[in-house]
């Protein structure tokens, strides 16, 4: 089976390849599928025919729904495959389990994988398009997206923007998806934690390193919040989880000497009372749970792209005039 070839490319792997154009041409694309979201019956028939198998390498909660929900009311055709359970499990490899679903007529595989460079390991290897829903340490693109949209939403334009990402920035593919894609529509970017969790040399991705969250919250308008990715840490990163909260944790306290409002985002699950406290994350500048909107119509843009939808007034309502 063939790949349709778009705008996008063949497959969405990370947002670093990505040109400002592109990136921009997925936000675009997402406003409309908003809407779709808001109807009584929610599905329009843009994927009608067109089957995507959701192959989830990790545990997943957010990301899986997500794009599910994106899945059926493009009106695609879905199949969940975990490892657990399946051929994997009994030592099948990535690409002999991807060739066994194309020969099964499949159009889009949504992979998440333990492993940095899986999904475009895979891409090259199968016709079909391939989604990265996470890889290892290095790129979430569509998380990357839906908080790009979020903020866009809120301030009505990225460039110029000044984006604090706080946290476990070592082991945060999120944080990588955030930096090139931000950076490359004209926001600056600034990380924040614990110099064991910074990597080396990130300076060269064009950031601003913020030693301390109080830098942080005086020099952002809003505030990326990373939590600690406790299954990835093999060694003593940090003192304690109560050591953390005290010295990096984000409280009303603190985000009381800022000098303006910032707007406060998260990409869950939350660690609350660790990187982030309850009255913060419930509190009225976070927009966690319109993040978590604008992921099904991110991901419903992707889709529709890279199955070659023509973006425009009419996309929402099937793609065709």
């Amino acid at each position: 089976m063939t790949a349709v070839g778009t705008a996008l490319g063949k497959d969405l792997v990370g947002l670093e390849p990505l040109s400002a154009e592109q990136l921009q041409l997925i936000l675009d694309t997402a406003e409309p599928f908003k809407e779709v979201s808001e109807r009584q019956i929610k599905k329009v028939p843009a994927l009608r025919g067109k089957t995507i198998v959701n192959l989830f390498f990790e545990a997943s909660t957010r990301t899986r729904i997500s794009f599910e929900f994106a899945e059926k009311r493009l009106s695609a055709d879905t199949v969940n495959v975990a490892a657990v359970g399946s051929s994997v499990s009994k030592g099948e490899t990535l690409v002999d389990t991807a060739r066994n679903l194309e020969a099964m007529r499949i159009d889009m595989v949504v992979i998440r994988h333990g492993s940095s460079g899986a999904a475009k390991f895979l891409g090259d290897r199968i016709a079909s398009n391939v989604v990265n829903a996470g890889d290892g340490k290095h790129e979430h693109p569509t998380q990357a997206l839906l908080d790009m949209l979020t903020l866009r939403d809120k301030f009505g334009k990225l460039d110029g923007l000044k984006v604090a990402i706080v946290g476990d920035v070592l082991h945060s593919r999120v944080a990588r998806s955030n930096i090139w894609g931000l950076t490359r529509l004209g926001a600056e970017v600034g990380v924040c934690g614990p110099h064991t969790l910074l990597p080396r040399g990130i300076e060269s991705l064009g950031v601003t390193v913020l030693p301390r969250v109080e830098d942080a919250i005086q020099w952002a308008d809003a505030l990326n919040v990373l939590r600690l990715q406790l299954e990835r840490m093999t060694a003593g990163f940090i003192p304690s989880l109560r050591e953390y909260n005290r010295v990096f944790g984000i409280s009303s306290e603190r985000l009381r000497k800022a000098p303006k409002d910032l707007v406060i985002l998260h990409p869950g699950p939350m660690n609350r009372g660790v990187e982030i406290d309850s009255d913060v994350a419930d509190g009225e500048h976070s927009v966690i749970l319109p993040q978590v909107t604008n992921g099904v119509a991110v991901r419903m843009a992707v889709l529709y792209l890279l199955a070659g939808g023509r973006p425009g007034p009419h996309q929402a309502d099937g793609g065709e005039r």
